[in-house]
Protein backbone atom coordinates (compact mmCIF):
# COMPACT_ATOMS: atom_id res chain seq x y z
CA UNK A 1 0.00 0.00 0.00
CA UNK A 2 1.14 3.39 -0.13
CA UNK A 3 0.64 5.80 2.36
CA UNK A 4 0.12 9.33 3.39
CA UNK A 5 1.11 10.73 6.37
CA UNK A 6 1.35 7.27 7.80
CA UNK A 7 -2.04 6.69 6.19
CA UNK A 8 -2.97 4.39 3.26
CA UNK A 9 -4.02 6.14 0.34
CA UNK A 10 -5.70 3.58 -1.08
CA UNK A 11 -6.77 0.44 0.74
CA UNK A 12 -7.70 -1.66 -2.37
CA UNK A 13 -8.99 -4.84 -0.81
CA UNK A 14 -11.24 -2.79 1.20
CA UNK A 15 -12.33 -1.61 -2.52
CA UNK A 16 -12.82 -5.17 -3.57
CA UNK A 17 -14.85 -5.52 -0.69
CA UNK A 18 -17.26 -2.89 -0.82
CA UNK A 19 -18.12 -3.10 -4.25
CA UNK A 20 -18.46 -7.10 -3.92
CA UNK A 21 -20.98 -5.75 -0.94
CA UNK A 22 -23.10 -3.80 -2.55
CA UNK A 23 -22.68 -5.22 -6.04
CA UNK A 24 -26.31 -5.70 -7.63
CA UNK A 25 -27.58 -9.19 -7.64
CA UNK A 26 -27.73 -10.92 -10.97
CA UNK A 27 -30.33 -12.60 -12.69
CA UNK A 28 -31.83 -15.46 -11.67
CA UNK A 29 -30.93 -18.16 -13.40
CA UNK A 30 -30.33 -22.09 -12.55
CA UNK A 31 -26.93 -23.34 -12.10
CA UNK A 32 -27.20 -25.28 -15.15
CA UNK A 33 -28.11 -22.74 -17.27
CA UNK A 34 -25.42 -20.48 -15.74
CA UNK A 35 -23.24 -23.48 -16.53
CA UNK A 36 -24.41 -22.75 -20.72
CA UNK A 37 -24.07 -19.83 -21.00
CA UNK A 38 -20.22 -19.72 -19.84
CA UNK A 39 -19.55 -22.54 -22.48
CA UNK A 40 -21.76 -20.61 -25.11
CA UNK A 41 -19.78 -17.26 -24.78
CA UNK A 42 -16.48 -19.20 -24.95
CA UNK A 43 -17.20 -20.48 -28.02
CA UNK A 44 -18.53 -17.40 -29.54
CA UNK A 45 -15.34 -15.99 -29.26
CA UNK A 46 -13.77 -18.59 -30.54
CA UNK A 47 -15.93 -18.07 -33.08
CA UNK A 48 -15.28 -14.54 -33.45
CA UNK A 49 -11.91 -14.39 -33.82
CA UNK A 50 -11.63 -15.60 -37.39
CA UNK A 51 -14.40 -13.12 -38.12
CA UNK A 52 -13.09 -10.06 -36.72
CA UNK A 53 -9.67 -11.33 -38.61
CA UNK A 54 -11.33 -11.69 -42.13
CA UNK A 55 -13.21 -8.69 -42.01
CA UNK A 56 -10.75 -6.58 -40.63
CA UNK A 57 -7.64 -7.48 -42.47
CA UNK A 58 -5.74 -6.22 -39.32
CA UNK A 59 -3.57 -9.44 -39.10
CA UNK A 60 -1.94 -10.73 -42.42
CA UNK A 61 -2.57 -14.25 -43.12
CA UNK A 62 0.00 -16.48 -41.51
CA UNK A 63 0.83 -13.94 -38.99
CA UNK A 64 -0.61 -15.60 -35.63
CA UNK A 65 -0.06 -12.53 -32.53
CA UNK A 66 -0.16 -13.34 -28.80
CA UNK A 67 -2.69 -15.36 -27.42
CA UNK A 68 -4.39 -13.51 -24.85
CA UNK A 69 -7.07 -15.27 -22.28
CA UNK A 70 -10.63 -15.17 -22.87
CA UNK A 71 -12.31 -15.21 -19.26
CA UNK A 72 -16.32 -15.53 -18.22
CA UNK A 73 -16.80 -13.76 -15.30
CA UNK A 74 -19.24 -12.67 -13.04
CA UNK A 75 -19.40 -9.35 -11.76
CA UNK A 76 -17.38 -10.25 -8.66
CA UNK A 77 -14.97 -11.22 -11.38
CA UNK A 78 -14.86 -8.11 -13.10
CA UNK A 79 -14.44 -6.43 -10.06
CA UNK A 80 -11.61 -7.71 -9.08
CA UNK A 81 -9.80 -7.56 -12.30
CA UNK A 82 -10.41 -4.20 -12.51
CA UNK A 83 -8.76 -3.24 -8.96
CA UNK A 84 -5.98 -5.03 -9.68
CA UNK A 85 -5.69 -3.37 -12.80
CA UNK A 86 -6.33 0.32 -11.15
CA UNK A 87 -3.40 -0.87 -8.87
CA UNK A 88 -1.34 -1.29 -11.65
CA UNK A 89 -1.59 1.67 -13.50
CA UNK A 90 -1.81 4.11 -10.27
CA UNK A 91 1.05 3.26 -8.81
CA UNK A 92 3.55 5.35 -9.73
CA UNK A 93 1.25 8.45 -9.31
CA UNK A 94 0.89 7.01 -6.13
CA UNK A 95 4.39 6.90 -5.34
CA UNK A 96 4.50 10.39 -6.34
CA UNK A 97 1.82 11.57 -3.99
CA UNK A 98 3.86 9.89 -1.47
CA UNK A 99 7.14 11.46 -2.02
CA UNK A 100 5.77 15.11 -1.90
CA UNK A 101 3.48 14.46 0.81
CA UNK A 102 3.85 17.50 2.87
CA UNK A 103 2.90 19.07 6.55
CA UNK A 104 0.69 21.47 5.79
CA UNK A 105 -3.07 21.40 6.23
CA UNK A 106 -4.19 19.83 2.53
CA UNK A 107 -1.83 17.24 3.45
CA UNK A 108 -3.55 16.74 7.12
CA UNK A 109 -6.70 16.38 6.00
CA UNK A 110 -5.83 13.75 3.10
CA UNK A 111 -3.73 11.68 6.05
CA UNK A 112 -6.29 11.86 7.86
CA UNK A 113 -9.59 10.86 5.40
CA UNK A 114 -6.71 7.90 4.30
CA UNK A 115 -7.35 4.74 2.23
CA UNK A 116 -10.06 3.15 3.90
CA UNK A 117 -12.46 6.19 2.89
CA UNK A 118 -10.76 5.95 -0.73
CA UNK A 119 -11.30 2.30 -1.20
CA UNK A 120 -14.68 2.50 -0.10
CA UNK A 121 -15.22 5.36 -2.79
CA UNK A 122 -13.79 3.39 -5.30
CA UNK A 123 -15.82 0.13 -4.56
CA UNK A 124 -18.68 2.30 -4.41
CA UNK A 125 -17.56 3.22 -7.72
CA UNK A 126 -17.44 -0.09 -8.95
CA UNK A 127 -19.81 -1.57 -8.16
CA UNK A 128 -22.33 0.91 -9.93
CA UNK A 129 -20.36 -0.22 -12.58
CA UNK A 130 -20.20 -3.99 -12.23
CA UNK A 131 -23.69 -4.01 -13.42
CA UNK A 132 -23.32 -2.39 -16.50
CA UNK A 133 -20.30 -3.53 -18.58
CA UNK A 134 -21.11 -6.48 -20.93
CA UNK A 135 -17.19 -7.15 -21.43
CA UNK A 136 -13.98 -5.63 -21.54
CA UNK A 137 -10.74 -6.28 -23.22
CA UNK A 138 -8.19 -5.29 -20.56
CA UNK A 139 -5.00 -3.45 -22.30
CA UNK A 140 -3.11 -3.42 -18.43
CA UNK A 141 -3.73 -6.34 -16.76
CA UNK A 142 -1.71 -7.93 -14.42
CA UNK A 143 -1.61 -11.70 -14.27
CA UNK A 144 -2.76 -13.47 -11.36
CA UNK A 145 -3.55 -17.32 -10.77
CA UNK A 146 -7.17 -15.89 -10.52
CA UNK A 147 -7.06 -13.66 -13.22
CA UNK A 148 -4.95 -14.72 -15.80
CA UNK A 149 -3.44 -12.67 -18.72
CA UNK A 150 -1.18 -12.97 -21.95
CA UNK A 151 2.78 -13.91 -21.12
CA UNK A 152 3.66 -10.09 -21.85
CA UNK A 153 2.05 -9.30 -18.18
CA UNK A 154 -1.09 -7.52 -20.47
CA UNK A 155 -3.84 -8.42 -22.33
CA UNK A 156 -7.39 -10.32 -21.49
CA UNK A 157 -10.47 -9.98 -22.68
CA UNK A 158 -13.50 -10.89 -19.83
CA UNK A 159 -17.33 -11.25 -20.72
CA UNK A 160 -19.45 -10.74 -17.85
CA UNK A 161 -22.36 -13.10 -18.44
CA UNK A 162 -24.69 -12.53 -15.89
CA UNK A 163 -24.88 -8.51 -17.85
CA UNK A 164 -25.20 -10.49 -20.75
CA UNK A 165 -27.47 -12.42 -19.93
CA UNK A 166 -29.47 -9.08 -17.85
CA UNK A 167 -29.59 -7.15 -20.93
CA UNK A 168 -30.87 -9.86 -23.83
CA UNK A 169 -34.00 -10.24 -21.36
CA UNK A 170 -34.33 -6.77 -20.98
CA UNK A 171 -34.52 -6.22 -24.76
CA UNK A 172 -36.23 -9.22 -25.39
CA UNK A 173 -33.71 -10.26 -27.97
CA UNK A 174 -33.01 -13.79 -29.46
CA UNK A 175 -30.28 -14.69 -26.39
CA UNK A 176 -27.75 -16.55 -28.69
CA UNK A 177 -27.56 -14.07 -31.49
CA UNK A 178 -27.23 -11.54 -28.54
CA UNK A 179 -24.20 -13.13 -27.02
CA UNK A 180 -22.68 -13.57 -30.35
CA UNK A 181 -23.09 -9.85 -31.14
CA UNK A 182 -21.34 -8.79 -28.08
CA UNK A 183 -18.48 -11.30 -28.66
CA UNK A 184 -17.89 -10.06 -31.80
CA UNK A 185 -17.39 -6.39 -30.23
CA UNK A 186 -15.27 -7.62 -27.53
CA UNK A 187 -12.41 -9.56 -29.84
CA UNK A 188 -12.58 -6.44 -31.98
CA UNK A 189 -10.83 -4.76 -29.42
CA UNK A 190 -8.54 -7.85 -28.53
CA UNK A 191 -7.58 -8.05 -32.38
CA UNK A 192 -6.89 -4.24 -32.55
CA UNK A 193 -4.12 -4.73 -29.53
CA UNK A 194 -2.73 -8.22 -30.39
CA UNK A 195 -2.64 -6.70 -34.63
CA UNK A 196 -1.03 -3.86 -33.35
CA UNK A 197 1.87 -4.23 -31.29
CA UNK A 198 2.53 -0.65 -30.41
CA UNK A 199 -0.72 0.31 -29.33
CA UNK A 200 -0.72 -0.60 -25.76
CA UNK A 201 2.80 0.87 -25.14
CA UNK A 202 1.34 4.28 -26.90
CA UNK A 203 -2.04 4.27 -24.59
CA UNK A 204 0.31 3.76 -21.45
CA UNK A 205 2.40 6.48 -22.19
CA UNK A 206 -0.27 8.68 -22.88
CA UNK A 207 -1.91 7.70 -19.63
CA UNK A 208 1.14 7.97 -17.64
CA UNK A 209 2.15 11.32 -19.15
CA UNK A 210 -1.50 12.89 -17.97
CA UNK A 211 -1.07 10.90 -14.09
CA UNK A 212 2.18 12.92 -14.04
CA UNK A 213 0.45 16.10 -14.81
CA UNK A 214 -1.33 15.32 -11.96
CA UNK A 215 -1.38 18.23 -9.34
CA UNK A 216 -0.31 16.31 -5.94
CA UNK A 217 -0.61 19.65 -3.80
CA UNK A 218 -3.98 18.38 -1.90
CA UNK A 219 -5.08 21.84 -1.55
CA UNK A 220 -5.20 22.16 -4.96
CA UNK A 221 -7.47 18.94 -5.57
CA UNK A 222 -9.68 20.15 -2.45
CA UNK A 223 -10.18 23.75 -4.56
CA UNK A 224 -11.04 21.73 -7.87
CA UNK A 225 -13.29 19.44 -5.24
CA UNK A 226 -15.00 22.17 -4.08
CA UNK A 227 -15.45 24.16 -7.75
CA UNK A 228 -17.11 20.34 -8.78
CA UNK A 229 -19.22 20.39 -6.15
CA UNK A 230 -20.52 24.30 -6.97
CA UNK A 231 -21.11 23.41 -10.40
CA UNK A 232 -23.22 20.26 -10.00
CA UNK A 233 -24.99 21.93 -7.23
CA UNK A 234 -26.57 24.50 -9.31
CA UNK A 235 -23.78 26.91 -9.12
CA UNK A 236 -22.07 29.12 -12.03
CA UNK A 237 -20.71 27.05 -14.99
CA UNK A 238 -17.17 27.67 -16.11
CA UNK A 239 -17.08 30.71 -18.33
CA UNK A 240 -18.62 29.85 -21.80
CA UNK A 241 -19.90 26.42 -21.08
CA UNK A 242 -23.81 26.83 -21.21
CA UNK A 243 -27.06 24.06 -21.27
CA UNK A 244 -26.63 20.66 -20.56
CA UNK A 245 -24.40 19.47 -23.34
CA UNK A 246 -21.78 21.94 -22.37
CA UNK A 247 -21.51 21.51 -18.84
CA UNK A 248 -17.77 19.05 -17.63
CA UNK A 249 -18.47 16.41 -15.50
CA UNK A 250 -16.12 15.58 -12.46
CA UNK A 251 -13.57 14.13 -14.01
CA UNK A 252 -13.16 16.70 -16.16
CA UNK A 253 -13.02 20.02 -13.72
CA UNK A 254 -10.16 17.98 -11.67
CA UNK A 255 -7.50 18.31 -14.78
CA UNK A 256 -4.87 20.59 -15.35
CA UNK A 257 -4.42 22.56 -18.55
CA UNK A 258 -2.19 20.12 -19.65
CA UNK A 259 -3.92 16.91 -18.70
CA UNK A 260 -7.24 18.63 -20.95
CA UNK A 261 -4.63 18.51 -23.51
CA UNK A 262 -4.24 14.66 -23.40
CA UNK A 263 -7.41 13.69 -22.72
CA UNK A 264 -7.95 15.11 -26.02
CA UNK A 265 -5.62 12.61 -27.55
CA UNK A 266 -6.96 10.02 -25.28
CA UNK A 267 -10.36 10.77 -26.48
CA UNK A 268 -9.44 10.51 -30.01
CA UNK A 269 -7.89 7.10 -29.34
CA UNK A 270 -10.68 5.82 -27.49
CA UNK A 271 -13.28 7.05 -30.19
CA UNK A 272 -11.28 5.15 -32.66
CA UNK A 273 -11.66 1.82 -30.74
CA UNK A 274 -14.98 2.00 -29.42
CA UNK A 275 -16.20 2.99 -33.45
CA UNK A 276 -14.59 0.56 -34.92
CA UNK A 277 -15.67 -2.04 -32.48
CA UNK A 278 -19.07 -0.96 -33.41
CA UNK A 279 -18.54 -0.54 -36.80
CA UNK A 280 -16.83 -4.34 -37.55
CA UNK A 281 -19.89 -5.75 -35.29
CA UNK A 282 -22.49 -4.54 -37.75
CA UNK A 283 -20.48 -5.37 -40.79
CA UNK A 284 -19.80 -8.70 -39.84
CA UNK A 285 -23.24 -8.89 -37.81
CA UNK A 286 -26.04 -9.75 -41.47
CA UNK A 287 -24.09 -12.94 -41.78
CA UNK A 288 -23.57 -14.55 -38.77
CA UNK A 289 -26.01 -13.59 -36.38
CA UNK A 290 -29.31 -13.40 -37.80
CA UNK A 291 -31.34 -10.70 -35.37
CA UNK A 292 -28.66 -8.27 -35.72
CA UNK A 293 -31.19 -5.32 -37.02
CA UNK A 294 -33.70 -5.76 -33.98
CA UNK A 295 -30.74 -5.86 -31.84
CA UNK A 296 -29.10 -3.24 -33.23
CA UNK A 297 -31.66 -1.09 -32.84
CA UNK A 298 -33.22 -1.98 -29.30
CA UNK A 299 -29.69 -1.87 -27.85
CA UNK A 300 -29.12 2.05 -29.15
CA UNK A 301 -32.19 3.06 -27.18
CA UNK A 302 -31.33 1.54 -24.21
CA UNK A 303 -27.64 3.27 -24.92
CA UNK A 304 -29.61 6.55 -25.50
CA UNK A 305 -32.30 6.33 -22.38
CA UNK A 306 -29.82 5.01 -20.04
CA UNK A 307 -31.53 2.50 -17.32
CA UNK A 308 -32.90 5.86 -15.08
CA UNK A 309 -32.61 9.46 -14.09
CA UNK A 310 -29.80 8.21 -11.44
CA UNK A 311 -28.40 6.47 -13.89
CA UNK A 312 -28.21 9.45 -16.29
CA UNK A 313 -26.82 11.77 -13.32
CA UNK A 314 -24.16 9.20 -12.36
CA UNK A 315 -23.12 9.10 -16.23
CA UNK A 316 -22.76 13.17 -16.47
CA UNK A 317 -20.87 13.33 -13.05
CA UNK A 318 -18.78 11.02 -14.36
CA UNK A 319 -17.72 11.53 -17.57
CA UNK A 320 -19.52 8.43 -18.71
CA UNK A 321 -21.94 10.66 -21.17
CA UNK A 322 -18.44 10.77 -23.30
CA UNK A 323 -18.30 6.88 -23.35
CA UNK A 324 -21.71 7.03 -25.45
CA UNK A 325 -20.37 9.66 -27.71
CA UNK A 326 -17.24 7.75 -28.63
CA UNK A 327 -19.24 4.99 -30.02
CA UNK A 328 -21.28 7.45 -32.11
CA UNK A 329 -18.75 9.48 -32.99
CA UNK A 330 -15.69 6.76 -33.92
CA UNK A 331 -18.56 4.79 -35.67
CA UNK A 332 -19.18 7.39 -38.08
CA UNK A 333 -15.48 8.29 -38.59
CA UNK A 334 -14.71 4.73 -39.64
CA UNK A 335 -17.93 4.17 -42.18
CA UNK A 336 -16.69 7.39 -43.58
CA UNK A 337 -13.34 6.72 -44.29
CA UNK A 338 -14.08 3.34 -45.62
CA UNK A 339 -16.56 4.57 -47.65
CA UNK A 340 -14.15 6.86 -49.47
CA UNK A 341 -11.16 4.79 -49.22
CA UNK A 342 -12.08 1.01 -48.40
CA UNK A 343 -10.59 -1.43 -45.66
CA UNK A 344 -7.27 -1.52 -46.24
CA UNK A 345 -7.03 2.10 -46.73
CA UNK A 346 -8.53 2.24 -43.40
CA UNK A 347 -5.71 0.27 -41.84
CA UNK A 348 -3.20 2.80 -42.64
CA UNK A 349 -4.89 4.06 -39.28
CA UNK A 350 -3.01 1.63 -37.50
CA UNK A 351 0.29 2.44 -39.06
CA UNK A 352 2.04 4.54 -36.27
CA UNK A 353 0.68 7.23 -33.50
CA UNK A 354 0.94 9.66 -36.16
CA UNK A 355 -1.57 8.19 -38.60
CA UNK A 356 -4.32 7.99 -35.55
CA UNK A 357 -6.86 10.64 -36.02
CA UNK A 358 -7.01 13.56 -33.75
CA UNK A 359 -10.50 14.84 -31.77
CA UNK A 360 -11.02 17.21 -34.72
CA UNK A 361 -10.22 14.63 -37.29
CA UNK A 362 -12.83 12.17 -35.67
CA UNK A 363 -15.24 14.67 -36.41
CA UNK A 364 -14.32 15.65 -39.80
CA UNK A 365 -13.21 12.15 -41.33
CA UNK A 366 -12.44 14.00 -44.79
CA UNK A 367 -9.60 15.87 -43.04
CA UNK A 368 -7.94 12.44 -42.11
CA UNK A 369 -7.76 10.96 -45.26
CA UNK A 370 -6.29 14.61 -46.63
CA UNK A 371 -3.32 14.01 -43.94
CA UNK A 372 -2.84 10.30 -44.15
CA UNK A 373 -3.81 8.99 -48.09
CA UNK A 374 -3.21 12.35 -50.43
CA UNK A 375 -0.24 13.44 -48.57
CA UNK A 376 1.29 9.98 -48.58
CA UNK A 377 0.77 9.81 -52.03
CA UNK A 378 1.70 12.47 -53.88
Amino acid sequence: MTRIGGAEMVDWNLAVATATRFVRPGPEISREEARAVVAELRRHAKASEEHVRSYTRMIPEGHEPEDTPVLVVDRAGWIRANVAGFRALLGPLLGKMRDRRGNGPGGAVLGAVGGKVTGVELGMLLSFLSSRILGQYETFAPASRELPASADGGGRLLLVAPNIVHVERELDVEPHDFRLWVALHEETHRTQFTGVPWLCDHLRGEIQTFLDETDVDPMTVLERLREAAQTFAGGSRPEGETGEEGGRSLVEIVQTPAQREVLGRLTAVMSLLEGHADFVMDGVGPEVVGSVTEIREKFQERRARGASRLDLALRKLLGLDAKLRQYRDGEKFVRAVVQEVGMDGFNRVWTSPNTLPTKAEIAAPGDWVARVHRKADS
